[in-house]
């Protein structure tokens, strides 16, 4: 165990084994976010960054994940190969559209029927193959990714096939 968490109380319902972030909770009055780290991406601008995944996956570049120290001991069980759904602060988007024109797209459409950043809570998906972790220093090395440097960390998951992919038809 290390100095960046501690016990938690077996008052709480937690298992045997279970360990509380050692950063306080902060008093939230919405949805109470925190960054948990950044992504560090070669793309320093909006205009050369890749509009998707796939896209930056054609590129052939890396990227980094920074976990701050507080949320390291979380990192434990992920392994090289793994993917993960990264959920990122897309913090230089706007907020303000409901219907949007896509380059792709003949006309307007809506919002939540795009992957565009700007959207009521600028939150981003992407699917990433773990190339490399050191747990110790919190860096993931990752396959690509499709933002700009410095972009905020809110979480990371396992992919797990057996209930992220959609069932057969």
């Amino acid at each position: 165990m290390t100095d960046l968490a501690t016990p938690r109380p077996a008052a709480d319902g937690a298992r045997p084994g279970e360990v509380r972030f050692a950063a306080p909770a902060p008093a939230y009055d919405d949805a109470g976010l925190v960054f948990i780290g950044r992504i560090r991406s070669p793309w320093a601008e909006r205009s050369a960054c890749p509009k998707n995944i796939g896209a930056a996956r054609e590129r052939g570049q890396t990227a980094t994940v920074e976990i701050d120290a507080a949320f390291r001991p979380a990192l434990q069980g992920l392994a090289t190969g793994a993917y993960v759904h990264l959920l990122t602060w897309l913090d230089q988007a706007t907020r303000d559209l409901a219907l949007q024109v896509p380059r792709h797209a003949a006309g307007p459409r809506g919002t939540f029927s795009l992957r565009s950043p700007v959207r009521p809570n600028p939150i981003g998906m992407h699917l990433v193959r773990i190339e490399a972790i050191d747990i110790e220093a919190g860096i993931l090395t990752i396959d690509a990714i499709d933002v700009l440097d410095g972009t905020p960390l809110l979480d990371l998951k396992p992919y797990l096939a057996s209930v992220d992919a959609p069932p057969a038809p």
